[in-house]
């Protein structure tokens, strides 16, 4: 059936004045939601707002998803365990234009649109950098145009809640749906049964041929639930599809009249607990188990989902890599390809070797790691107990694999047990990244320096092997969110001297830069910083009582706190500084607030010790009356995206000290540059890239190179620069004599002992180097128009690092998917939108 949203393209417009919008939001509020003026809470306003938005897009939903498949595109299928999406309200209002129309609706109807916007709750499905990335992803897919999908879990509980008790995090759940989700639609008619444990048994088909069951199985069942991802300035809007977990039988009726009533809905409790929780804890059998079932279940439902939807417009699957693009968001997704291999072999009756072809040509890897305990690894048992069928494909996998390896390198059983999918050992265990790579058509790092060490290091034998399937693809961030929704004013000051195109077309913003030593423009543009940083310290004091000063520096670290990415070295420096300060009156120091947000692994005892140290140094110098105007420092708790949009246009620095050569790329460097931040960091990651578009003299860098790293390791003494430093030496004995912490004087003994036992990440290696680079900053900040030229040539040069970008060269290089512009019918042109518009 034709869709008659475009029948009537003047009518289409008008939907979207402010009036129209009146209208709409009172309709949903009343006939939605059952409510009036005076039974509304501020969430039914939220709730009745959203409504509106998304009717707005469904129609050009329809629409979209027609001319799929009229056109039958090639469509790209963005398979990911996380999607740290945020907050949609704002996201969408922007994407469809319907901004300010919105808010000028709002305010005639006397309501607050921020006010509503705070209502929404972030949907906070990931734990960090890949999560984000992937929703980035799907903001810049629907930009350009690309026909994609979003294929993930529909976590009931994303993300905890972080909350800060006795200076130490606590953790409770994240109940993101306690409300429900305007945005999205459950599919029960595209749900999919997915099969756990049993045994596999050989038969044959009809006509003889051998064929493998897999038999006497636990199965649950996948139901859709479908978001719009809206296009900016276009028509086009893509599919977030996740997945939630039902029982395949509901309630036992039998158990019920026995009297068993717990034992009647087990099933349904056991089948539901799969799509719960994002990253169940893993330091128990149980926790390990639910995990390898998270992603079995999503990427089975997501494989059959695509091929059913290949197959509503062909008959056989020899076009399937011509009209299918798979791409693997790091390895929780591998799956993929085993379960791709046994639809087409067990279901489809294809060949071994026709769907092998079929699969290396559909997938592609991207790697986000560089760490060896992040690169996973299942352990056989588990495995094949509860994927008995996927462990047999697998194996053969690894057989013809091992084969051809042989015949290229005769004898060379050191190369067959390094590149061999199964790592043999007491238990053997199951390598995804290998059997991703094996399994892949392209594998990809995320900035030019992972994929080298990719390439060099890490998968060496496979570079060798494979020449040509490695490649990089520097990670991104979309505009829109990162720079035009949470910081308005920046973006209007841009745009009102270059205009608009710079949205979509980020390297546009090489215009400012004749304006980076323009007086008039550097004063509007640190009036606009000094107003996000006002509203920072404000949220601030609300977060955790403490008062900052906006005129003092501010110095950010926001990232999941982990070792590597040293946020110790950062607390090492900031009682350094404080020392100074009450040692030496003249000691050379602007003042500076430091700001921490992060959440650390529930089950990682060293990160959530760091964080307690931060809070616990926070009490301290906060409470100093010596140095409180010149040194001040908070963690702000609960960090998410919504959180970030607040932080990243108030920092003047941005923190990026991972040890060199540990951080695949990073984005949260790009998007505090791009609202102005200077970068403090070591050359790794992007942080290299964005010091060669920044220029040198834009940045402030310190630290061992990557090579450098690598040489100190096998003889680093870290005691010897604790000896060597008497300040160093006093942060230290500070921190591990209980200074810091007088009710419980070891507490931080196992930090202490970690960086002079073994230092793994070298932070001690690093301090003097890091602390030089820091006096630099605080000489350079207080010449406020050459700290103002830096802080915009960094806005003006970023243009390289929008996810648009990004997805131009996945899709140049990788999926080869043809851009399709979102028409009217019959080939009828849309009326300008300013004939439309007053």
């Amino acid at each position: 059936m034709e869709c008659n949203l475009f029948d009537n393209w003047g009518i289409f417009h008008k939907k979207y004045d402010s009036e129209a919008i009146k209208s709409s939001f009172a309709n949903h509020l009343e006939y939605s939601l059952s409510k009036d003026k005076y039974s509304a809470t501020i969430r039914d306003l939220y709730l009745s707002l959203a409504l509106t938005v998304r009717e707005r897009m469904i129609e050009q939903w329809i629409r979209t998803q027609q001319l799929y498949y009229k056109k039958d595109v090639k469509r790209v299928y963005y398979l990911s365990a996380e999607f740290l999406m945020g907050r949609a309200l704002v996201n969408n209002l922007i994407n469809i234009e319907m901004y300010d129309e919105a808010r000028k609706a709002m305010s005639e109807l006397g309501l607050d649109l921020e006010e509503l916007v705070d209502q929404e709750p972030d949907a906070g499905l990931g734990n960090g950098g890949l999560g984000r990335l992937a929703a980035c992803f799907l903001d810049s897919m629907a930009a350009l145009e690309i026909p994609g999908y979003g294929y993930g879990i529909r976590y009931e509980f994303g993300i905890f809640k972080q909350t800060i008790k006795n200076l130490g995090q606590y953790e409770l759940p994240d109940a993101w749906l306690k409300f429900g989700n305007p945005w999205e639609i459950e599919r029960p008619e595209y749900s999919f049964p997915v099969k756990y444990y049993g045994r596999t048994a050989d038969s044959t088909w009809p006509d003889g041929k051998f064929k493998t069951e897999w038999i006497d199985t636990n199965d649950v069942v996948g139901v859709p639930y479908d978001t719009p991802i809206g296009g900016y300035d276009n028509q086009t809007v893509n599919t977030l599809r996740l997945w939630s977990s039902r029982a395949s039988h509901e309630f036992n009726l039998d158990y019920f009249q026995h009297g068993d009533y717990l034992r009647a809905v087990e099933e349904k409790n056991i089948s539901e607990n799969i799509s719960k929780v994002l990253y169940p804890n893993d330091s128990n059998i149980q926790g390990r188990e639910l995990r390898l079932k998270q992603q079995y279940f999503f990427v089975s439902c997501s494989i059959q989902d695509i091929i059913r939807r290949y197959l509503v417009t062909h008959p056989n699957f020899d076009e399937f890599p011509d009209k299918v693009a798979i791409q693997m968001n790091d390895t929780h997704p591998t799956l993929a390809i085993t379960e791709l291999m046994r639809i087409f072999v067990d279901e489809q009756k294809l060949e071994w070797d026709k769907a092998w072809d079929l699969t290396r040509r559909s997938c592609a890897y991207t790697n986000h790691t560089l760490l060896a305990e992040a690169l996973e690894e299942w352990p056989e048992p588990l495995f094949g107990f509860l994927l008995p069928r996927h462990l047999q494909i697998i194996h053969e996998i690894n057989r013809r694999f091992l084969k051809s390896v042989s015949l290229r390198h005769l004898g060379n059983t050191e190369k067959l047990r390094r590149m061999s999918i199964i790592r043999e050992g007491e238990v053997k265990k199951v390598r995804m990244a290998h059997l991703a790579i094996v399994g892949s058509h392209s594998v990809n790092g995320v900035a030019r320096l992972h994929t080298e060490l990719l390439k060099e290091n890490v998968f060496r034998d496979f570079e060798e092997f494979f020449p040509g399937t490695f490649n990089n693809k520097t990670n991104g961030i979309t505009p829109r969110r990162w720079l035009l929704s949470c910081n308005r004013g920046l973006a209007d000051l841009i745009s009102g001297h270059i205009g608009k195109n710079w949205i979509k077309d980020l390297e546009q913003l090489r215009k400012i830069e004749p304006l980076a030593p323009d007086p008039d423009f550097q004063e509007r543009f640190a009036s606009i910083k000094k107003e996000n940083k006002k509203a920072l310290a404000h949220l601030t004091d609300d977060l955790t009582g403490y008062l900052i000063d906006p005129d003092s520096i501010f110095d950010i670290q926001i990232k999941r706190i982990h070792e590597y990415k040293r946020q110790l070295l950062n607390v090492l420096h900031i009682i350094y500084c404080w020392l100074k300060l009450k040692e030496e009156p003249g000691f050379d120091f602007f003042p500076r607030t430091f700001l921490f947000a992060g959440k650390a692994a529930p089950s990682y005892f060293t990160a959530k010790l760091i964080i307690k140290l931060i809070c616990h140094v926070a009490e301290m110098i906060n409470s100093d009356p010596a140095t409180k105007d010149r040194i001040r420092l908070a963690f702000l708790p609960n960090y998410s995206v919504s959180l970030a949009e607040k932080i990243v246009p108030a920092a003047d620095i941005s923190e990026q000290i991972s040890t060199s050569g540990y951080e695949a790329s990073g984005t949260g460097n790009m998007k505090l540059s791009l609202n102005g931040a200077l970068t403090v960091g070591t050359l790794d990651g992007a942080n290299i890239e964005i010091r060669e578009e920044v220029g040198r003299e834009n940045i402030f860098t310190f630290g061992l190179s990557t090579a450098e790293v690598e040489e100190l390791k096998p003889h680093y003494q870290p005691h010897l620069y604790y000896q060597d430093d008497a300040v160093l030496k006093e942060v230290m004995d500070l921190i591990g004599g209980g200074f810091f912490s007088p009710d419980d004087p070891t507490l931080f003994r196992p930090l202490t002992d970690r960086l002079l036992g073994d230092d793994p990440y070298l932070v001690l290696a690093d301090f003097e180097d890091y602390r030089k680079c820091q006096e630099t900053v605080s000489r350079t900040y207080p010449q406020r128009a050459v700290w103002i030229e830096k802080a915009i040539l960094n806005v003006a040069r970023m243009g390289k690092f929008s996810s648009d970008r990004t997805i131009r060269e996945y899709n140049r290089e990788i999926w080869k998917a043809s851009p399709l512009t979102i028409t009217p019918p019959d080939g009828e042109k849309a009326p300008d939108e300013k004939s439309l518009c007053p």
